[in-house]
């Protein structure tokens, strides 16, 4: 089990085979990428910001408890942070088990838990000059962007395909 919020490009590749086992039936990967669109405003990249310590400590308890519920601890989870062009890995999350079905619903379990408890942030950059801050995290507290100088707050929608959305 592994978790890391990385500057680099994550290698896909390698996560998926730090979860590899023989043991293992199953291998589920989801990859988050920065798509050029977010709510019909053309985007060309997206930086993520973490406060890390709190970041990777949640990103560690929710692969911890993802192992318990689902039975495997092969697990591995990646979150960049920093500036992100279009097609950009912003996430990516590896879960191997015997059964396919387990390996597929902790995969999906962990980034709707990442999305809702981690605190990473994103600044959207938009084609036309100009950025926004969307807060998906909901923290501890509920935050949802209330009271941090134009951060407009998005909740968790369901839409795993919105990477770069915060957990992110």
């Amino acid at each position: 089990m592994r978790t890391a919020l990385v500057g680099t490009r994550i290698d896909v590749a390698a996560i998926a085979a730090d979860v590899a086992s023989p043991t293992n039936g199953a291998l589920s990967l989801f990859v988050g990428t920065v798509r050029d669109s977010n709510d019909g405003r053309p985007v060309d990249g997206i930086e993520y910001n973490a406060y890390a310590p709190m970041a990777e400590r949640e990103m560690a308890a929710i692969a911890r408890e993802a192992a318990d519920r689902f039975g495997s601890e092969h697990i591995v989870i990646e979150h960049r942070t920093g500036y992100l062009a279009l097609g950009e890995a912003s996430v990516a999350i590896a879960v191997a088990h015997p059964r396919r079905a387990n390996a597929m619903d902790a995969t999906r379990w962990i980034i709707e838990a990442l999305k809702q408890r981690v605190p990473i942030w994103k600044l959207e950059h938009y084609t036309d000059g100009t950025r926004q801050w969307v807060v998906h995290w909901q923290g501890h507290g509920g935050v949802q962007g209330q009271g941090h100088g134009g951060v407009q707050g998005a909740g968790n929608d369901g839409d795993e395909g919105r990477e770069g959305a915060a957990h992110a």
